[in-house]
């Protein structure tokens, strides 16, 4: 199982670094110094290789989040870390993973649908439920509803043809849709302990 875990690992990388169509089993071979013999031991195909791949990285991400949500001191501190974490994450997967995902391994984008409802909107709507309990956030929001919106959000930054890499920096588009998103929810309370959180030396060595 030693050698299995690993192929999904290295191809993890590999897919996110170079994108999915231009990873090949070859490339999967050679970049681990092993047989594409030894690789069809363990996986039947390519498609089988990136879906569980896709997984593997799902549940990395998973183990992240729930990481970040038993180290945040609120809502408003593990909504900033969730954000940054996608901001980055985003920042290390070739462009064209999920548009190439959809379109030729649908097992794998099935998978990956599944997690982005099951993991990270669960993971919104929660902390939005937590930020109105602590009086952050207003009352009055849907978190079901804004949980999705963010989702959406975050896809749009991400998609090329919204917004150009060539014409907007990816870093600051997210900060400007990550902003917009959380002023509108915040209550007075909220908005005074932002300012303070965004305040510190700490949060703005990661901007």
């Amino acid at each position: 199982m030693e050698v299995r875990d690993n192929i999904i690992e290295q191809a993890d990388q590999l897919i996110c670094r170079l994108g999915v169509r231009s990873v090949t089993m070859d490339d999967l071979s050679r970049h681990m110094g092993i047989s594409k013999k030894t690789i069809y031991q363990f996986f039947k195909d390519k498609d089988e290789v990136v879906t569980l791949a896709v997984g593997h990285h799902c549940e990395k991400e998973y183990r992240e989040f729930v990481k970040m949500h038993q180290e945040s001191s609120n809502s408003i501190d593990e909504l900033f870390k969730i954000s940054q974490f996608m901001r980055t994450n985003v920042e290390t997967i070739h462009p064209s993973v999920l548009h190439d995902i959809q379109k030729y391994h649908p097992k794998a984008w099935t998978l990956f649908e599944e997690y982005k409802e099951r993991v990270f909107t669960q993971n919104i709507v929660d902390c939005l439920k937590r930020g109105k309990a602590e009086g952050s956030f207003r009352e009055d929001i849907d978190e079901n509803i804004l949980a999705v919106l963010r989702m959406k959000q975050v896809e749009m930054a991400f998609d090329a043809h919204t917004y150009p890499r060539g014409k907007y920096e990816f870093k600051e588009v997210c900060e400007q849709i990550f902003y917009h998103f959380i002023q509108g929810i915040l209550t007075d309370q909220g908005r005074k302990l932002y300012d303070t959180i965004f305040n510190k030396q700490s949060y703005e060595s990661q901007k």
